[in-house]
């Protein structure tokens, strides 16, 4: 069984412990980066450290399409793209659990009920505090709402900046990624697609 290391000056309101083999895998990090664990400023790095991947990768503990569940149907007969715009949104690449920076475009055509437009926002979190790559966060996000939401079109625009790439490896900083996912109206027709981009300012 873990051992558990309770509050701290840096967990005030006692939240859940963190188990003694996480902190100790963080100090062989910064032992094997060069640092010491030891000194004053790196003691409570480890429990500091823990807690904010815990935060990070919260997306793990829920279900995002929960948030699709309450829809409205008396939507006054509209039947018009619903677009949600520059959602600003913050995850981690899986391959070097590196920050990911961006922000999403979220559109769909509603069939006979719409969703409240913060479910849209709360579904793309949901994904994206997880680690991820941002292909696969946007066909995630767009399936969700298609799945739950059974609309005419699904269409997602996701724009980011990779610190993978930015801060080490290639160091290329300022090069932003851009990736899509349309599916129903917004694939099968040209003039669907051209306009929900536009609207998306793509």
């Amino acid at each position: 069984m873990s051992s558990l290391v309770g509050p701290d000056e840096d967990n005030p309101l006692g939240k859940p412990p963190v188990p003694t083999e996480v902190q100790d895998a963080i100090r062989t990090l910064i032992r094997w980066a060069g640092d010491d664990p030891e000194r004053e400023g790196l003691l409570d790095t480890p429990q500091r450290v823990a807690r904010a991947w815990k935060e990070y990768c919260i997306g793990y503990a829920e279900d995002p399409a929960i948030h699709l569940s309450r829809i409205f149907e008396e939507v006054g007969g509209y039947d018009e793209v619903v677009l949600l715009k520059d959602i600003p949104f913050q995850s981690h690449c899986e391959h070097h659990m590196a920050p990911i920076i961006g922000k999403a475009a979220i559109a769909y055509l509603p069939r006979d009920h719409v969703v409240g437009i913060s479910k849209l926002a709360r579904v793309l979190h949901g994904y994206a505090r997880r680690l991820q790559i941002q292909e696969r966060l946007t066909a995630e996000v767009a399936q969700c709402i298609w799945d739950h939401l059974q609309p005419h079109g699904v269409a997602v625009v996701i724009e980011a900046n990779h610190a993978c790439m930015s801060a080490r490896g290639v160091r290329t900083p300022g090069v932003g990624m851009i990736t899509s996912r349309m599916m129903g109206t917004f694939l099968e027709d040209d003039r669907s697609r051209k306009e929900v981009l536009s609207l998306m300012g793509y």
